[in-house]
């Protein structure tokens, strides 16, 4: 597989299991899977930006942009391969150098487009039909770090580890 010059990636239904959890004070409230971050770690190494697109807009997955020091953030998204094309022209790429992320029909127009692209394990079977792989991992489960690895490969990986 080749390495992308860029990673994009969805964060509902991919990073998370896709639900909204709301507090009666109005609150709502995501759960991330925290062994996503080393996707983004692993991608830094490679020297790879990461950027999320998603159709939500919320100051929670602008935090976890921030934790992560993930720059690309575009939020309440409705044509995604648009912004996509936006970003490749300020990287100066093409959209067959990124890979993407994604689980639901928001995606598919960008899943279509991109060089190299995934679904979780849970998405659904139309979007995994026309995926060029499906992760094992369910989205909210580590299914953007499966993501990374199997782009990256087990010997990169393994490189970054402290040798025995």
């Amino acid at each position: 597989m080749k390495i992308p010059k860029l990673v994009l990636t969805d964060i509902d239904g991919v990073w998370t299991d896709g639900g909204m959890y709301y507090d009666q004070t109005g609150n709502e409230w995501k759960k991330f899977n925290t062994s996503d971050s080393a996707g983004v770690l692993f991608c830094k190494y490679a020297n790879i930006p990461v950027g999320i697109i998603t159709g939500e807009d919320t100051e929670i997955v602008k935090r976890r942009a921030e934790k992560l020091k993930i720059s690309i953030l575009h939020q309440g998204i409705q044509d995604k391969l648009t912004v996509a094309k936006a970003i490749c022209d300020e990287l100066h790429i093409s959209l067959n150098e990124v890979a993407y992320i994604g689980d639901d029909i928001g995606d598919v127009t960008l899943l279509d487009a991109v060089g190299i692209s995934a679904a979780p394990q849970n998405a659904s079977d139309y979007i995994k039909k026309r995926v060029d792989f499906v992760t094992l991992k369910s989205g909210g489960e580590g299914a953007f770090r499966e993501f990374i690895e199997t782009i990256l490969g087990t010997e990169f990986i393994e490189s970054l580890l402290p040798k025995k």
